[in-house]
C-alpha cells in the first residue's frame, strides 16, 4: 500500500510539474542580433575569408611600403579587440542572457587572457615585424587591463607585445593623440581596425550616421590602401551612432529605434 501511495504521489508531482509554465527569458532585438553576430564570427567560413582578405591586402600594402623607406623607421598601428583578438565569447555570453555591456564583467573577461585570435592577424603582424616594421597596439582598453592584454598577445606570439608598444586609453576614447605620439618617431604605413575611430580623427566626437557616411565617402581611397578594416557586426561606433550615442537607452527603447530604422519588405 505504501509503495502504491508513493508511486501515486510521484506521478502527481510529475504531472503538476509539467503543468507549471516554465519561465523563459525574452531576448531583445538588439541582443538577439548580437547572438547571431557572435555565432557568425565563431562559426562562419565567410567571416574567416573576409579577415584573410583584409590581411592579405595588408601584406601587399606593406610590401609596397617597405620599398620606399624614408627618414623615419616604419610602423603600423593596430587596434586589438576584433582586429587582433576575438572577444565573441564575452559578447555572446552577455547577449544570450539579454544583458548589456558591463565594464566589470568585461574586465573580468580580459583579465583571463583567453581571447582567441582574429583569423590572419598573428601571421600578418609577425610578417610585418620580419620586414622591420614596428607594431603598435593602440586600444581603448583601460590601464588596469594592461597585464591581461599583454599576456593574451604574448600567448599567441604577437610581435612587440610589450609596454612600449601597447598604448592604452587614458582620458579620451579618441586615438588621434596616441597616433601622433607614434608619428613623432615613426612613419605609419598602415592602420588596422574594426571601428572607423581606429583610423582617422574625422570620426572623433561621436559624429551622426550621416556624417560618418560622408566622411567614409571622402576617405574611400584610403580603405584597402592605408586603412585595413576588419568586419565586426557586434558592436562599435556604428551602433552608437544608430542610438545617437545615448548609452542609457533600455533594451525596449533600442528595439524601437531598430524597428524605426530597419528596411523591411511589405507583404
Amino acid at each position: 500500500m505504501k509503495k502504491i501511495s508513493a508511486l501515486l504521489i510521484s506521478a502527481l508531482a510529475l504531472v503538476t510539474a509539467c503543468k507549471i509554465p516554465q519561465k523563459t527569458t525574452s531576448v531583445s532585438l538588439a541582443n538577439g542580433g548580437k547572438v547571431w553576430s557572435s555565432l557568425w564570427q565563431q562559426r562562419s567560413a565567410e567571416y574567416k575569408a573576409l579577415c584573410f582578405q583584409a590581411y592579405n591586402i595588408a601584406r601587399l600594402r606593406l610590401d609596397e611600403a617597405v620599398k620606399q623607406p624614408g627618414s623615419k623607421p616604419l610602423a603600423l598601428v593596430t587596434d586589438i579587440d576584433e582586429t587582433a583578438l576575438d572577444n565573441s565569447p564575452y559578447d555572446a555570453m552577455r547577449a544570450a542572457n539579454n544583458q548589456e555591456y558591463d565594464a566589470a564583467t568585461w574586465k573580468a573577461w580580459t583579465a583571463k587572457a583567453e581571447c582567441d585570435t582574429v583569423p590572419g592577424a598573428p601571421a600578418f603582424f609577425k610578417y610585418a615585424a620580419s620586414k622591420g616594421v614596428s607594431v603598435f597596439y593602440i586600444t581603448n582598453r583601460d590601464e588596469d587591463e594592461r597585464t591581461g592584454t599583454l599576456k593574451n598577445l604574448q600567448r599567441y606570439g604577437f610581435p612587440n607585445a610589450d609596454n612600449e608598444h601597447l598604448i592604452l586609453k587614458t582620458s579620451s576614447s579618441s586615438k588621434e593623440s596616441r597616433r601622433q605620439q607614434v608619428l613623432s618617431k615613426y612613419n605609419i604605413v598602415l592602420l588596422c581596425g574594426d571601428n572607423l575611430l581606429d583610423f582617422d580623427v574625422l570620426y572623433d566626437n561621436h559624429p551622426a550616421e550621416q556624417n560618418r557616411e560622408q566622411v567614409t565617402q571622402r576617405l574611400m581611397q584610403q580603405f584597402g590602401s592605408r586603412y585595413i578594416i576588419i568586419p565586426n557586426p557586434s558592436y562599435g561606433d556604428w551602433e552608437g551612432a544608430l542610438f545617437n550615442f545615448n548609452y542609457k537607452l533600455t533594451p525596449a527603447q533600442k528595439d524601437s529605434v531598430i524597428k524605426a530604422h530597419l528596411k523591411t519588405d511589405r507583404q
